[in-house]
């Protein structure tokens, strides 16, 4: 589904990204973590084609996107949600929705409104559709970031770091909303995430990432215990 080989990332000499290899196959759900600086939201940027690597190469259904711009990508079917919601404020969630339908996922007319009354009832926004965005509280504008996202009709879903900031029951309650669209779609799922107890309950895979390199690619629990990810990001093993 997406691979990417190789790859790095220069910020006027600073190293993000440090030859990361990293391979999505279809139906996949696997975490990223690592200390801050890691480089997980940069490879996520180039993933996604905010940002052009320097090396490497990323492909997405077989085809070579390294150089493809986010836009395209979209189409392609790699949907994004950012930690800190960004909603069209002055317009309502069903406008919001509509925008990503249309613009990213280069759907028209009756199929975009359609995917739309289909991703906000799955999202649980249904009864706040013809509210303003910018009245929402913080889980509705995650649930709305998320909801964008899913308008596009992705093949491969990019989370990051979403559950910032929520409480205990507002996280289950996301966990829920990305388990059901993981078992029922059966979307590839690449998610971000510091709160390492919500991740694992979606997750079958995980990352470790550390100084731009991935140093751990396993099963949660086996990747958790690793010696390497507790000395670098736990700072003691979990089970």
């Amino acid at each position: 589904m997406l691979v990417a080989k190789g790859v790095r990332k220069d910020f006027d000499g600073f190293v993000a990204l440090d030859g990361v290899d990293l391979e999505l196959g279809p139906g996949d759900a696997v975490g990223i973590v690592g200390p801050n600086g890691a480089g997980k939201t940069t490879l996520l940027n180039v993933l996604a084609g905010t940002i052009l690597p320097s090396g490497g190469s990323v492909e997405l259904l077989g085809r070579d996107v390294t150089r493809a711009r986010a836009a395209s990508r979209s189409r392609m079917g790699i949907g994004r949600a950012h930690q800190v919601p960004r909603p069209f404020g002055g317009m309502t969630v069903f406008e919001n929705c509509l925008v990503g339908a249309t613009m990213g996922g280069a759907l028209h007319g009756r199929d975009a409104y359609d995917r739309c009354l289909e991703v906000l009832e799955r999202s649980g926004l249904s009864a706040v559709a013809d509210r303003r965005a910018d009245t929402l509280g913080l889980l509705a504008r995650k649930r709305l970031e998320l909801a964008r996202a899913l308008a596009t009709a992705p093949k491969v879903l990019l989370l990051d770091e979403i559950g910032a900031g929520l409480t205990d029951a507002e996280a289950e309650d996301l966990v829920n909303l990305i388990n059901r669209l993981h078992d029922d779609d059966g979307i590839t799922i690449l998610w971000i995430e510091h709160i390492v107890h919500v991740l694992v309950q979606v997750v079958t895979r995980l990352v470790c990432m550390v100084n731009g390199r991935v140093i751990a690619d396993g099963l949660p629990d086996a990747v958790m215990s690793d010696p390497r990810v507790v000395d670098a990001y736990l700072g003691t093993a979990v089970a």
